[in-house]
C-alpha cells in the first residue's frame, strides 16, 4: 500500500496539480546501486536541481532498482507512474536498432570517437524518444569495453573455437565473428563461468573486471575499447512541461552539468579500474595491429549490419558521425 500511494503521489505532482504547489517531488527510479559513478552523477544532478529551485522542485532518486526493476523504468515514466528516469540505452536496441549504435564495436572506439557518436546521433535518439512521450535530457558512457584473456592474443586466429562470454546480441554477433563459440553469462555468474570452464574469454568494461576480480581466472586484458555504452536520463514531457518556466531551465541546466560531469567520471573510472587491473597481476596492453585491423574489419561488417537494421535514422546518424 504504501509502494501504491508513493506512486500516486508521484504521478499527481507530474501531470498539473503539482503546479499549484509551493513543491513538487518527483520521484527518479534508476538500475544501479549508489557505488555506482552513474549513480553518484545523477544524485549530484538532483542536487543540483534542488539548489537551482530553492527546493521547489526535489528529485527523490531510487537507485539499484529499489523503485522499478531496470526493464520496468521505461515504461513505468512513460505512463507517469514515476516523473523520471534512467536506463541502459541499448536496452531499447530491441525495438529500435536506432538505441543500439552506442554498441556498435569499433564503430567508435575511444572517448572522443564516442562523443562524436553522441553528438551524431542525440537528434534521432531525442525523436524517438519524444514518439513515446519522453524527454531526453542527458547521456553518460560507461567505461570501454575490452578483452580480457587467459593468454596473449595476438590474431582473432587464435580465438578459434574459444568460449566466448556473451550478454545481448552484438556481443554473440562479435564472438562469431572472431571464430569464437558464443556463450551466455550474466555478470553476477562471471567468476563461476570461468573457473568450471564455460567460458575462456569475454569483452567487458574494466569496472565489471575489477567487481568480478578478473585476475583470479584470467591473466590478460587488451584495452580495445570497442564500444562504449551510455545510460541515459529521460523525463516525462507531459510532467516536464507542466513544471514552470524557470523549473524547465533549471532542469536543463544541470542535465547540461551533469553530462560533462559524467562523461569525466566515466573516464576517471576507466584510469582507476584499469590500474586496479594492473595492480593485481594482469598483463595491460593495447591491441597489436594485427588484431586491431582485424577488429576494425569486424567492426565495419557489423556497422553495415547495423545501419541495414536501423534504416533512414541509422543512415543519418552514420552520415553525421562520418562527417565529424
Amino acid at each position: 500500500m504504501k509502494h501504491l500511494i508513493t506512486l500516486a503521489l508521484s504521478g499527481t505532482f507530474a501531470f498539473g496539480i503539482g503546479t499549484a504547489q509551493a513543491q513538487t517531488t518527483w520521484d527518479m527510479p534508476t538500475p544501479y546501486g549508489d557505488s555506482v559513478f552513474h549513480t553518484q552523477n545523477i544524485m549530484q544532478f538532483a542536487d543540483d536541481v534542488d539548489k537551482a529551485t530553492d527546493g521547489d522542485l526535489t528529485i527523490t532518486v531510487h537507485s539499484a532498482g529499489s523503485l522499478y526493476a531496470h526493464p520496468e523504468i521505461r515504461d513505468s515514466v512513460r505512463r507517469g507512474l514515476a516523473p523520471i528516469g534512467e536506463i541502459l540505452m541499448s536496452q531499447l536496441a530491441n525495438e529500435d536498432a536506432v538505441f543500439g549504435v552506442d554498441s556498435v564495436p569499433f564503430l567508435a572506439a575511444s572517448y572522443d570517437d564516442a562523443k562524436k557518436l553522441w553528438d551524431a546521433s542525440r537528434v534521432e535518439i531525442s525523436a524517438k524518444l519524444a514518439e513515446q512521450g519522453l524527454t531526453l535530457l542527458f547521456a553518460v558512457p560507461w567505461p570501454g569495453q575490452s578483452l580480457y584473456l587467459t593468454e596473449e592474443v595476438t590474431s582473432i586466429d587464435q580465438m578459434q573455437g574459444v568460449s566466448f562470454r556473451a550478454y545481448n546480441t552484438a556481443t554473440e554477433r562479435l564472438a562469431q565473428l572472431m571464430g569464437a563459440v558464443p556463450t551466455t553469462v550474466e555478470a553476477g555468474d562471471i567468476p563461476t563461468a570461468f573457473s568450471t570452464s564455460r567460458v575462456e574469454a569475454m569483452i567487458t568494461s574494466p569496472s565489471t573486471g575489477v567487481s568480478s576480480q578478473a585476475w583470479d581466472f584470467v591473466s590478460h586484458y587488451i584495452d580495445t575499447q570497442a564500444w562504449l555504452p551510455k545510460n541515459m536520463v529521460f523525463v516525462n514531457t507531459r510532467a516536464f512541461e507542466a513544471l514552470p518556466e524557470d523549473q524547465q531551465q533549471a532542469i536543463f541546466e544541470a542535465s547540461a552539468t551533469a553530462e560533462a560531469r559524467g562523461w569525466q567520471m566515466s573516464m576517471e573510472e576507466t584510469d582507476e579500474k584499469i590500474a586496479t587491473l594492473k595492480e593485481n597481476g594482469m598483463q595491460v596492453s593495447a591491441p597489436s595491429a594485427e588484431l586491431a585491423s582485424q577488429l576494425r574489419e569486424i567492426g565495419a561488417t557489423m556497422t553495415k549490419e547495423w545501419e541495414a537494421s536501423a534504416g533512414d535514422a541509422g543512415q543519418a546518424i552514420l552520415s553525421a558521425y562520418n562527417a565529424r
